[in-house]
């Protein structure tokens, strides 16, 4: 497809980086010539400098000719303005990055009435990823398939239970469950298992569970599963506000640690339910004032990397909580992985994975369609569910077990008639069912493409 990208930002490159890897071509613009250059030269893309609201830049972008446009700007306000401009010169389908609070009641009206195919709000998307972390505390990561009716859950095999030393072929049975492990992590290496392969302590595993087994598969392998109450979380930005309306909702109780007074008693509005507590998060003395030895949950969200990990580093060392840290930059990824603080959030790559499944629905065919898409372990595996919604020779009907699949593909859940299960060799996909595929094969496309 041809897609113009309006913002070179930390989003606006994750964006570009995955859909060049998906072979679209791509126009990025911007108002800053080294941002522009550097994208350009980077991923091997066109490049326009210029205000993306502008209807002579969009031209000279071939708006004309574009399928998409993706408005990721920093200002909310020129993202809808390159959308509806866009949207008259073009004709072509708009995604808006918006991420101020004063529009969030307001963003279907904005979509029918400009409109604009997706609003993606970056901070309320990475506040439900933060909730779901708090809802399955012993998961490092959670994705949901199926309409919620699956997850892919990434936890660490502990030394000493069920898991350690464990061959796959005896993991349903042994956990009690339909659980297949997915996707293995050991030493640096990603290995998509099969049957005959043996977990290790230490080994970071994603399994695909049915949603309705999931806290039985917990207490069955002995993680904790004692429901959350309450939740600290240093810093009082924007996406802490949505956490803690979200936490509400949840009957969880959370206190929030700011430094600034004002933003303190703008908080104090916000969350008129939440404790606010105004001072340095940073101060072991504060923390344990407010129970962080006792605490549920611990949510790093400062708007700095280094203090994020360090206190997610001091809080793994003095207390049992689901521990959660916010990371922009990904040249931390070597390190942060060998640190064990828990569970790490990209806010970038959230954001940019809403776009890329969007994307991804336009481009596919209509007889297969991904309804769902992840990027797993910082991009190296991809997590997929197809919709199947006409027969594929030699792949609907026929059993797993004789299916001529390529490699490092693994077929790990099925929805067939409502229900959803994971399936054996003797299994066969029908017609209308949901698949789900683990892969490191980027850029499938339809769900033919899985065949050798």
């Amino acid at each position: 497809m041809q897609i113009v990208i309006v913002g070179c930002g930390n989003v606006g490159k994750t964006i570009v980086e995955h859909l060049c890897n998906e072979g679209h071509n791509i126009v990025v613009i911007d108002k800053k010539a080294e941002v522009v250059n550097n994208t350009c030269e980077t991923f091997d893309v066109m490049g326009v400098i210029g205000n993306g609201a502008s209807y002579t830049t969009l031209m000279e972008a071939g708006i004309e000719n574009a399928d998409l446009l993706i408005a990721v700007s920093h200002s909310d306000e020129l993202n809808l303005l390159c959308c509806v401009i866009a949207k008259k010169a073009g004709n072509c389908q708009t995604i808006a990055r918006i991420g101020n609070p004063a529009y969030n009641e307001e963003m279907e009206f904005i979509r029918k009435e400009m409109g604009i195919s997706l609003i993606v709000n970056p901070k309320v998307a990475t506040a439900h990823e933060i909730s779901r972390l708090i809802k399955y505390p012993s998961a490092l990561q959670a994705y949901s398939f199926a309409k919620e009716r699956v997850e892919i859950i990434k936890i660490t095999v502990k030394e000493d239970t069920i898991l350690d030393n464990c061959c796959l072929k005896e993991f349903a049975a042994k956990t009690g469950s339909e659980a297949l492990v997915c996707i293995v992590e050991r030493g640096g290496e990603v290995i998509i298992p099969d049957g005959d392969f043996i977990l290790q302590a230490k080994d970071v595993i994603s399994v695909v569970v049915p949603a309705s087994q999931l806290m039985s598969f917990f207490r069955n392998i002995d993680y904790k599963k004692t429901r959350i109450s309450d939740v600290i979380v240093v810093g009082g930005g924007t996406t802490t506000v949505y956490l803690g309306k979200m936490l509400d909702v949840m009957g969880i109780n959370i206190t929030i640690i700011e430094k600034n007074r004002a933003r303190c008693e703008e908080l104090c509005e916000l969350l008129p339910n939440a404790c606010i507590v105004c001072g340095d998060g940073t101060d072991k003395d504060l923390l344990a004032e407010e129970g962080i030895e006792k605490t549920g949950a611990f949510v790093a969200w400062t708007d700095f990397d280094e203090e994020n990990i360090m206190l997610s580093m001091y809080a793994k060392s003095i207390c049992d909580a689901k521990i959660i840290s916010q990371v922009h930059r990904t040249n931390y990824d070597e390190l942060i992985t060998t640190l064990d603080v828990g569970s790490i959030l990209y806010p970038k790559n959230i954001t940019a994975e809403y776009v890329v499944r969007y994307v991804r629905a336009m481009s596919n065919t209509i007889g297969s369609n991904v309804e769902t898409l992840y990027h797993l372990i910082e991009g190296k595996v991809e997590a997929l569910e197809f919709v199947v919604r006409e027969d594929v020779d030699g792949l609907v009907d026929v059993p797993l077990a004789d299916l001529k699949l390529k490699e490092n593909i693994i077929i790990c859940g099925i929805q067939h008639q409502g229900r959803t299960f994971t399936p054996k060799g003797h299994d066969v996909i029908k017609k209308g069912d949901s698949v789900i595929i683990i892969t490191t094969t980027f850029g499938l496309t339809k769900l033919r493409d899985i065949l050798a």
